[in-house]
């Protein structure tokens, strides 16, 4: 396992679209434990393969506590096939652009399908943080960011904040 460099806005990289993935082999599971060793170390509770410039439809998360046992989680290929009218505001950061939280408005409650890491497939329901989670990871699929949900000011603000700080460091 390796820790991976975590692309950052502006990176063009993090506006692709991400490709869907042939099959679950063990190419594959390398880069998903890849993946979890960034995300812990970075620390976050979720990463997107474009995150770290690899243009996969490929997710980890774990949104255990910090006084709870890791519960890492693996999602290869996932689709939203449902999703809640009703929504919840849920004040998001992400990875790649750091130290910026704002508030996103999300569907309450999903229903996924995936691709596990022994390539099976799941359905699943989530709500609350996990609900929020995988539809944040879900956008960097789709190159979309959570600063693409709030307003032109707001997301132009962050991303001069992030560009600062870069040359700052």
């Amino acid at each position: 396992m390796a820790i991976r460099e975590i692309l950052v806005v502006p990176n063009p990289v993090l506006k692709l679209v991400s490709q869907p993935v042939d099959k679950v082999d063990d190419e594959l599971r390398a880069l998903m434990d890849d993946m979890l060793e960034t995300m812990y170390d970075a620390p976050g509770i979720g990463l997107a393969a474009i995150q770290i410039g690899v243009p996969k439809r490929v997710i980890v998360m774990d949104i255990s506590g910090p006084d709870d046992e890791k519960a890492p989680r693996y999602f290869v290929n996932p689709e939203i096939i449902w999703s809640s009218e009703d929504t919840a505001p849920y004040e998001e950061g992400c990875l790649s652009i750091p130290d910026i939280y704002d508030e996103v408005e999300r569907p309450a409650r999903v229903k996924l399908k995936y691709l596990n890491y022994q390539g099976e497939e799941v359905i699943e329901d989530a709500d609350g943080l996990f609900a929020v989670c995988i539809q944040h990871e879900m956008d960097h699929l789709q190159g979309v960011l959570f600063i693409d949900h709030l307003s032109r000011l707001k997301r132009d603000r962050a991303v001069a904040k992030v560009k600062k700080q870069a040359r700052a460091a």
